[in-house]
């Protein structure tokens, strides 16, 4: 005799319900049926999981034991079949993308919405990771598509620009320096200012420009977070040089958004997947990414007048 799925099913629907009265009622099944096949799973394994105490079954610490590792089995199980019922509900197909936070809350949006609008059998998975998270899932070609800030080279993908705008600068409303239409660096000299992390590329090409002008700032505070970033501003405590995106976001709601006299590019790059079968409806959604990338360019060009 070999441990059976069977004799798995049985224990664990013991140690949950706590009686064997319980478990066959769980199991649909009957009670001489739970305590036989929990006795051979004894025999079979050379444990004693239960000691017999006035009729009821107490689990002993072998039992205990096992159980942890029979629970993480039925996690796996449980992973697979809500795959399969992903899979199922999806069954005209599925487009998986990875992406910056950042984009999963700005262009992904938009992008997504028009493009259900014309496709609405096919779902749509979106993953938001950090690097360098992000490119390894995309090397290891687990998504279609990609969104990231970077051009460098990532294996088994192809890249292409999806837009390059140039940082802005976002003040609190009222802000003195929001009298001015561009912004200089000199005009941030002893400001108080709130900066990314200082692993962020875009942070450091920030602080490499004010270091060549000379321009001292007054950092208040430092996050990691783009939308942490307006929030600070937005309640005043300071001002921020950052991507066009999340200002974009931000515009109007208690922020307001300034070009910058020096130009900081930044870009948004697609990155697609070589070794994923090839798919109509992935070409179209790369479609809709660029019309929503040139949408944004626009509005941005209103924003800053």
């Amino acid at each position: 005799m070999e441990l059976s799925i069977r004799h798995l099913e049985i224990f664990r629907a013991l140690m949950h319900a706590g009686s064997v009265t319980a478990a066959a009622r769980l199991l649909h099944t009957s009670q001489p049926t739970v305590s036989r096949e929990i006795a051979r799973m004894e025999q079979v394994c050379g444990l004693t999981l239960f000691e017999r105490s006035g009729g009821r079954l107490n689990a002993t610490a072998q039992a205990l034991m096992l159980f942890e590792e029979v629970e993480r089995s039925y996690v796996g199980l449980e992973r697979v079949r809500k795959t399969a019922e992903a899979i199922r509900r999806f069954e005209h197909g599925q487009l998986t993308l990875s992406c910056l936070p950042l984009f999963s809350q700005t262009i992904v949006p938009r992008a997504s919405s028009a493009f259900r609008r014309k496709h609405p059998h096919i779902g749509i998975s979106v993953t938001a990771q950090e690097s360098p998270l992000l490119e390894e899932s995309l090397s290891g070609q687990r998504h279609d598509l990609g969104l990231v800030e970077g051009d460098g080279a990532l294996g088994g993908t192809s890249m292409h620009r999806l837009l390059v705008e140039d940082m802005v600068c976002v003040l609190p409303s009222g802000h003195v320096l929001a009298a001015k239409a561009v912004l200089t660096l000199a005009d941030f000299q002893g400001v108080d200012f709130i900066n990314l992390s200082g692993l962020d590329i875009y942070r450091q090409r920030v602080d490499d420009c004010f270091h060549s002008a000379g321009v001292e700032r007054h950092v208040t505070v430092e996050t990691n977070n783009s939308a942490s970033v307006c929030a600070m501003v937005r309640h005043g405590l300071g001002v921020t040089i950052m991507n066009p995106l999340s200002a974009l976001e931000e515009a109007g709601r208690g922020v307001e958004v300034r070009r910058l006299a020096v130009s900081i590019p930044y870009q948004v790059v697609l990155v697609r997947a070589q070794h994923r079968p090839a798919s109509a409806f992935v070409e179209a959604y790369c479609g809709q990414l660029q019309a929503s990338a040139a949408q944004l360019s626009v509005e941005l060009k209103k924003v800053l007048g």
